[in-house]
């Protein structure tokens, strides 16, 4: 950790599942850093992500003065969401300072490329992607599941295996070796009890995530329902990507595509050749980026420019955010 010097910058990137906090100095010295659990408003509601995340953003400022504070989240996709997460951390202390609130997309994006024209798609626990033109211009997808049109991530794979499984075991449907392998992620012995724990609230929808290495893996072992949903996730990561670049009119331009996101960390062979396929026959020019660095890396990139800090402020916090 670097030394402390001042006031500090908090960046946050909360995700369903886990979220990243860490606070530097205006040098770029990473002062402190830690990981709690999920902080997305979607999943936990706005009251307990802003209890998540003043824990998270005291526990890396400690008493020192912070000068700012980025807070990247998913599950806010819309304006009013952010005005209304942004009136619920108001009457923290920590929070009178300058204070940026955006989508966990834009974390993401910083993370993978400094590019002004760029696209980021991420495909975790579930799925969104955010389009950016130099000037100012944005595409972004409402993200709300089926009801937006959107389809996939961890849990909708999971959801669909699901489906198919159960159209299986009645004979509603085509046969699929995710039928008998599906109630032993959960230590259950058949379909129905498994259906029955979520119908009961026994398990949660979002449990459902754990599903996609289990279709990942049958997918490899030839299993034709595993091997479609696998090709699914593929199309609509590469769609959703032409979708910003057709939007922003960047369809002559070479763009980079940045990708993240735990489905996507997998790199899994067919779904990575299925994305790569398809983006070229729809954005020829588009370059795909695998971050290999972690959102939160890009968030603190953000919160140093904002505060003002200089280039070589920015490359030792990515540095040392990196090694």
């Amino acid at each position: 950790m670097g030394e402390m010097t001042g006031p500090l910058v908090v960046a946050i990137d909360g995700g369903g599942s886990k979220t990243d906090a860490v606070a530097l100095s205006l040098e770029g010295a990473v002062v402190a850093r830690t990981t709690g659990g999920g902080s997305s408003p979607h999943f936990i509601g706005v009251d307990a992500s802003v209890k998540q995340i003043d824990a998270l953003v005291r526990q890396v400022a400690g008493s020192a003065t912070v000068a700012s504070a980025n807070l990247y989240l998913s599950g806010l996709d819309f304006p009013s969401e952010i005005a209304a997460f942004t009136t619920a951390i108001a009457h923290l202390n920590w929070a009178s300072a300058t204070t940026t609130i955006e989508n966990d997309l834009y974390a993401l994006l910083r993370a993978g490329t400094s590019a002004r024209d760029a696209v980021a798609v991420v495909c975790g626990t579930g799925i969104n992607a955010l389009g950016r033109r130099a000037d100012g211009a944005v595409a972004r997808f409402a993200a709300l599941g089926n009801i937006s049109g959107d389809w996939g991530g961890g849990t909708g794979i999971g959801e669909s295996a699901l489906w198919h499984a159960a159209r299986h075991a009645d004979s509603r449907g085509r046969a699929t070796s995710l039928t008998a392998a599906i109630p032993g992620v959960y230590g259950l012995d058949t379909l129905d009890e498994f259906i029955h724990a979520l119908h009961v609230g026994d398990l949660e929808y979002s449990d459902l995530g754990l599903l996609s290495p289990v279709v990942f893996a049958h997918s490899d072992a030839g299993d034709t329902i595993a091997r479609e949903l696998v090709d699914r996730q593929g199309t609509e990561v590469a769609v959703m990507a032409a979708s910003c670049i057709d939007r922003l009119d960047l369809s002559r331009d070479v763009v980079p595509v940045v990708l993240g996101g735990g489905v996507i960390a997998s790199m899994h062979p067919r779904l990575m050749a299925t994305i790569e396929a398809e983006l070229a026959a729809r954005a020829p020019f588009a370059a795909i980026h695998h971050v290999a660095a972690p959102p939160i890396v890009g968030a603190a990139l953000l919160a140093l420019e904002s505060a003002g800090a200089g280039r070589g402020a920015v490359e030792r916090a990515r540095k040392e955010l990196e090694s």
